[in-house]
């Protein structure tokens, strides 16, 4: 299911009532700057390691623009499922951004990607390797016309070596990058979100910041480069440097830890908690709060090496006690001794946990067409500015056409004759304002 968008609008037909404008510009001088405003990306990424990066610099103040098909736009607004008729999938990754609906084949698209590119001070792509080049928007083309310019590119497993044209998606990664091989238990399992995207979506947000940081210093730009391989790769922390330092290969260990016991999921008498005492301390603790004062005296459990070694067993004598009483009561019960613990919340659990709540981690938007909605924040806080806030909710298709082209000056003129000659369309929703 895709966005409606009309085809040929008239110059300002993304402009609101002049009174809400001036009201608007109002409270945008008064509000508390963001970190990254004045910061101008053109995002010609698609799908979600792109976007989720571009998004959190939108969040972060930059003025985003995401140039996307004209003739169905990004391809996750067709990837269920559906709010009404919006893809949750695109709403996901898409919010605090301009839409501009651009024909990428018509003969003039490319002199106005790379009008935009010549003042922007950051691009973002995650094209398959080298299709950027041939589409005349590659980082050598596009330094030459402005200098100074940040280009991120994100591919699936980097853009040299053996494995470059392998197609980038996110299973693929986690099982080449070794992370399912460390997830799960009798099988190896991917992780329930699409972490190889966000990863490489984050690092790269990063790289960008970083790379701003020495273009505004040396006033040359710089290409920011990461995959979702390499970005997996290094978050496989204590067990990639155990294999590194030793040339163990680690198994998987379900729910424990690796090279902590007890650590991990456990069965009380009406679901499974997490507890996770780490040290020998908390470990003589444990014991006592759940009544076994003979444990820590077992041979078997004397040392964390021991109950490593002997995990099954300790696990079991452990579950046994876990299932005489409930999690809620067990999980207070070990917070209060000190010893880390805690339930395991399906997403409804989530949402309606008051230190969720507390975290302010769904803000509502503005949607065209959805009207108020949640969406989940920026899991930052600052002293001076909210960026919790979504700037504005994932837009429809085309809404900020004409927007953004005037933002990257172009004329009236110019804006309506590429509306009439097919090279941009306008959408006719209008971005209502958030609160």
């Amino acid at each position: 299911m895709q966005d409606a968008c009309a085809g040929a609008a008239t110059k300002g037909a993304a402009t609101a009532a002049p009174g809400k404008n001036a009201a608007a510009g109002a409270a945008a001088r008064e509000a508390p700057r963001r970190p990254l405003q004045g910061i101008k990306v053109l995002d010609l990424s698609r799908a979600l390691s792109g976007p989720f990066c571009s998004m959190a610099l939108g969040d972060l103040g930059a003025t985003v623009v995401k140039v996307e098909p004209s003739d169905g736009g990004d391809m996750t607004r067709g990837w269920g499922p559906f709010a009404a008729t919006q893809s949750v999938y695109f709403m996901s990754a898409n919010r605090s951004k301009q839409s501009l609906a651009l024909d990428f084949r018509h003969p003039q698209a490319g002199a106005v990607l790379r009008r935009i590119a010549a003042t922007s001070d950051v691009v973002v792509e995650n094209f398959r390797p080298g299709v950027a080049e041939a589409m005349g928007l590659g980082y050598a083309a596009l330094k030459a016309l402005n200098p100074r310019l940040v280009y991120a590119s994100i591919s699936g497993f980097g853009s040299t070596g053996p494995a470059r044209d392998h197609p980038g998606f996110d299973q693929i990664a986690q099982g080449h990058a070794g992370l399912m091989s460390l997830t799960g238990d009798a099988s190896p399992t991917r992780v329930g979100v699409a972490i190889a995207d966000m990863t490489a979506g984050m690092w790269t947000a990063l790289g960008i910041v970083a790379a701003l940081r020495t273009s505004e210093s040396t006033g040359r730009g710089e290409r920011v480069e990461t995959s979702l391989l390499a970005s997996l790769v290094s978050l496989l922390g204590v067990q990639g440097q155990r294999f590194l330092s030793t040339g163990e290969v680690p198994e998987r260990t379900g729910n424990s830890n690796p090279v902590i016991s007890p650590y991990g999921t456990f069965t009380a008498a009406d679901g499974p908690i997490n507890v996770a005492p780490a040290t020998q301390n908390m470990w003589l603790c444990l014991c006592r709060e759940m009544d076994l004062p003979d444990l820590p005296r077992h041979p078997l459990y004397a040392t964390n090496a021991d109950r490593v070694t002997n995990r099954a067993q300790l696990n079991t004598v452990l579950d046994m006690r876990m299932r005489e009483r409930p999690r809620a009561e067990w999980v207070t019960r070990f917070v209060a001794a000190g010893i880390p613990a805690g339930l395991i919340n399906d997403l409804a659990e989530v949402f309606a946990d008051s230190q969720v709540r507390h975290c302010g981690m769904a803000r509502q938007a503005v949607h065209p067409v959805l009207g108020d909605m949640p969406q989940l924040s920026l899991p930052l806080k600052f002293d001076s500015v909210d960026v919790q806030q979504p700037l504005a909710a994932p837009p429809m298709l085309g809404q900020d056409t004409v927007l953004s082209l005037r933002g990257y000056g172009f004329t009236e003129d110019e804006v309506a004759a590429l509306i009439a000659q097919g090279v941009v369309r306008q959408c006719d929703a209008v971005r209502p304002e958030n609160p």
